[in-house]
């Protein structure tokens, strides 16, 4: 039993290893982090209900996936192949156009979510 919980912590260590590497060396999650902070924050501000933050943190963490996902499929390209190969190009393309299409799916769920009671807040201060 000690060896299954030493086993699930290294587990835990490695994963936070690999989210420090991505903090560390990928300049788009600091984008992704800044904007997570300040769609929490409005969503915060506007006092949404549960199922909105559900959607939120879906949104939020499809992007982080995405992210996660195309930082480690382009370590692997570039580990199979060192020099320049079209199909080593189109695999990195295809995992940056997945981050894209997370982003741009999750913009598009604020506008949703926050859209109406965003508007309602600003005319009241108006």
């Amino acid at each position: 039993m000690v060896a299954f919980f030493k086993s699930r912590a290294r587990s835990f260590r490695y994963a936070f290893s690999g989210w420090w590497y991505v903090i560390r060396t990928q300049k788009n999650a600091w984008i992704h982090t800044i904007v997570s902070i300040i769609v929490i924050a409005i969503g915060l501000w506007l006092s949404i209900g549960p199922q909105d933050w559900a959607v939120i943190f879906l949104a939020i963490a499809m992007v982080w996936t995405a992210e996660f996902l195309n930082t480690a499929l382009e370590a692997v390209v570039d580990l199979a192949s060192p020099e320049r190969h079209p199909l080593a190009r189109v695999g990195k393309d295809v995992g940056a156009a997945a981050v894209l299409i997370a982003a741009i799916a999750s913009v598009l769920i604020g506008l949703l979510i926050f859209g109406p009671p965003l508007l309602a807040k600003i005319s009241q201060l108006i």
